[in-house]
């Protein structure tokens, strides 16, 4: 589509998001534009108030709008359980389906030295200051089953291997590559299921 049309602006933002490709981002703009002007306002104006509310929990660096997120707020879940993830898209896909109960550590991403992220340039020492201040009996990790994350995996093991703390890792029901924000339940409850001991 020439430059010149009139939505190629709207389309090639559009085209940025995930998983929108040329065709998508064409459907979307005409269903954008075909909105009352006050609905693309509010529509605009909430991904604008989201972005600039939004914040890292200061306890597991979870997305939050205060300080704390409701999760590390919630006193009814097991402080004995820790969940550690890449991202805070993996929280919210784990919390979809209410099988965890303990709390949740987001890394920032996955080692991957060749993307310049090393260990040092991840939540590392938060998570091991939290394991040996909060008496965290079971982690499990639950990363991407990817190269990054096997690597993420494999350090964490290294760095908890002479503390007093069981290391789990979610099993079968999630092939290697697959992103766990895009996998359905069902697959999230059988590797919840098939979680296997690290330790």
């Amino acid at each position: 589509m020439s430059n010149s049309h009139p939505l190629s602006d709207m389309m090639a933002q559009l085209s940025k998001l995930p998983g929108v490709g040329q065709k998508s981002a064409q459907r979307l703009a005409f269903f954008l534009l075909s909105l009352p002007p006050k609905e693309v306002n509010q529509f605009a104006n909430t991904i604008m108030t989201t972005r600039d509310r939004i914040r890292y929990c200061d306890q597991c660096f979870n997305i939050s709008y205060q300080d704390r997120c409701h999760i590390c707020l919630d006193s009814q879940r097991d402080s004995s359980q820790l969940c550690v993830v890449a991202e805070p898209k993996d929280v919210f896909a784990l919390e979809r389906m209410g099988l965890f109960k303990g709390y949740y550590h987001v890394l920032g991403g996955c080692i991957s030295p060749i993307d310049g992220i090393h260990p040092d340039t991840l939540r590392m020492d938060e998570l091991k200051t939290r394991v040996q201040s909060q008496d965290i009996k079971t982690m499990l990790l639950a990363i991407n089953p990817t190269i990054e994350g096997e690597a993420t995996i494999m350090y964490i093991t290294a760095l908890f291997e002479n503390e007093d703390v069981e290391l789990q890792s979610l099993a079968y029901g999630l092939p290697m590559g697959a992103d766990i924000d895009y996998t359905d339940e069902m697959t999230l409850q059988k590797a919840f299921a098939g979680r296997q001991s690290l330790s």
